[in-house]
């Protein structure tokens, strides 16, 4: 049997799955099996799948729409590996990252790990602009890399997370709500297993996204933090509410400047660090200029997110459906 399981939940994304095979083809460790888990798509990849099958261990499973935590829920329920590994399928893979997973395993073993995503040269500047707000300390995005584990307990995220099988077989599988992977990492620590960051196990998250969809990606990450705060209400910790903060400061002071034009100075002086680190990042100015847009829309729509789903479901008490909230935001992608 082998060591790793990869589950791979796909809608529609027979070009990013060809990719991402490919991609896993090139490691320089490779005991592992692949689960691509077709959650019920029009554009299917199985023949994708088939073309991988002299080069991996690949299985291509068909299910009807149930949405991605159950679709990973499928999938390891037919792992046969000892370690479950999951990417969405948007990623790319470097050569060494099962290898680095193996020895830091060896070295010091983890129950559950992750790590981070990174902008390979070959993306679009669309998509290394929102590398950039995703993955920078200038953002909330920071948080999910190195510096950020220091500011709280690092959680994994299913773009590249893995845990052993005794995890799932004590703590379950990921449940049906948004921030499913944040809800299911903290249910492992509290079960008392390890994880840790790997930090230079990273991938290159190929984000196909509009900047609408990002917008309505990210307002759902803020809403998912009320949902984790409901079912987790330690897990909330100041951090969490800065783009809230954020989004409230932004519009005192654009309502204050006309009386007050000085106000505008530190929210301009902000952005404008966003626009020089970002340019300097990617040696690139219009990445740059397009970085300053993706890090607003990172910051106002998780900071709207955030603050709508608290009104709703903490002052007022609605008990709507997540359920259908995940529905709503599916139908809309």
């Amino acid at each position: 049997m082998p060591y790793f399981s990869i589950i791979i939940p796909v809608y529609n994304r027979p070009d990013e799955v060809d990719e991402l095979l490919e991609s896993l083809t090139l490691q320089t460790y490779s005991d592992f099996e692949v689960l691509l888990i077709e959650d019920g798509s029009s554009l299917k990849c199985d023949l994708i799948a088939q073309k991988y099958e002299g080069e991996l261990n690949v299985r291509y499973y068909f299910k009807e729409n149930s949405g991605r935590s159950e679709t990973r829920n499928y999938g390891m329920e037919r792992a046969e590996g000892e370690y479950f590994v999951f990417f969405d399928s948007d990623c790319v893979i470097p050569p060494f990252y099962f290898e680095k997973i193996k020895n830091r395993l060896a070295e010091n073993y983890t129950d559950s790990y992750g790590g981070p995503d990174k902008a390979d040269e070959s993306f679009s500047d669309l998509q290394k602009a929102i590398s950039f707000s995703m993955t920078s300390f200038l953002t909330t995005g920071g948080i999910r890399g190195s510096k950020g584990a220091k500011m709280e307990k690092f959680v994994p995220r299913t773009f590249n997370m893995g845990f052993s099988k005794e995890v799932y077989q004590t703590v379950g599988g990921f449940k049906d709500m948004f921030g499913e992977d944040i809800d299911l990492s903290l249910r492992i620590r509290s079960k008392g297993y390890t994880c840790q960051l790997i930090s230079d196990a990273f991938v290159y998250h190929k984000r196909r996204v509009s900047l609408r969809s990002f917008y309505r990606q990210v307002h759902v990450f803020g809403m998912a933090r009320i949902s984790l705060y409901l079912l987790h209400p330690s897990s909330m910790k100041l951090v969490h509410t800065l783009p809230a903060l954020f989004t409230i400061a932004s519009v005192i002071i654009l309502f204050l400047a006309p009386f007050i034009p000085w106000l505008t100075v530190p929210l301009v002086a902000y952005f404008l660090l966003i626009f020089v680190v970002s340019s300097i990042q990617y040696k690139k100015v219009s990445i740059g200029l397009l970085s300053i847009v993706t890090s607003a829309i990172q910051l106002y729509g998780y900071g709207w997110g955030f603050m709508k789903s608290y009104v709703k479901k903490v002052l007022i008490g609605k008990k709507n459906s997540e359920k259908e909230e995940l529905n709503k935001y599916y139908n809309k992608k």
